[in-house]
């Protein structure tokens, strides 16, 4: 039965849909001229357009790729119309780019601005809370630019782009913060054990405490703590 079936089975529909075969060259050469088209288009846009990706760079690209996706493979979709179609993003992107250097709160409009995500060793919560992140996200965003807590930083910005850039405190200014390391904040105390530095887990507001009820954070009223180090970056 299975041997009847694979040889009734309509192994042309399953390999090119309605296509005839000799439209796999007609593939060949339709995707070949996109390529070209693709690599010429991005050499127009010049280093700034792949080096990095702002909101406004992604739809530069996922256009392109839109455009020059169909015609590869799709008989009915015209190679000159996603060549037009390339030409007027190309010419969108150097008119938007040259309006972005030209006006400051265009700039911001398109591409955003920076934020300040902390600031001396503490989290900037009014700017955190308008971006869409989570703190392990975040923190793993940190120990990439190996911070192991948050009393090495003097400030992280988010980019436009999206990427954290992170400035550190000379050795001799780091001071306590709140650990960034995996599992850091799985078991926050709400009495403290023995005297120390401890961390409020929200904000990363620091301070020295004694044995007892670990009362609530200063700066933001949340409960939640736990110990805090001071541990010297390795570079």
């Amino acid at each position: 039965m299975l041997s009847e079936f694979l040889l009734e089975f309509d192994w042309k529909e399953l390999l090119l849909g309605q296509e005839e075969w000799p439209f796999i060259l007609e593939i060949v050469i339709r995707t070949v001229i996109m390529f070209i088209t693709i690599v010429v288009g991005l050499r127009v846009l010049g280093k700034r357009g792949v080096k990095q990706l702002s909101i406004f760079e992604l739809v530069v690209i996922i256009g392109l790729g839109s455009a020059a996706g169909d015609p590869m493979f799709y008989k009915e979709v015209g190679v000159v119309s996603s060549i037009i179609v390339f030409a007027v993003i190309i010419c969108l992107y150097t008119v938007i780019t040259y309006l972005i250097a030209k006006n400051k709160k265009f700039e911001e409009l398109i591409e955003g601005k920076c934020i300040c995500l902390i600031d001396d060793g503490e989290f900037s919560i009014e700017n955190f809370k308008k971006e869409n992140l989570g703190s392990d996200e975040f923190f793993a965003e940190l120990r990439l630019n190996g911070v192991s807590h948050l009393g090495q930083v003097e400030k992280a910005i988010e980019e436009s782009s999206g990427e954290i850039s992170v400035f550190f405190f000379e050795d001799e200014k780091v001071k306590y913060g709140l650990p960034t390391m995996p599992g850091s904040l799985e078991n926050p105390l709400k009495t403290i054990p023995k005297k120390g530095y401890y961390s409020c887990t929200f904000c990363g507001y620091t301070e020295e405490k004694q044995p007892g009820n670990a009362g609530s954070c200063k700066k933001c009223g949340k409960i939640n703590w736990v110990s805090a180090s001071n541990r010297l970056r390795v570079t």
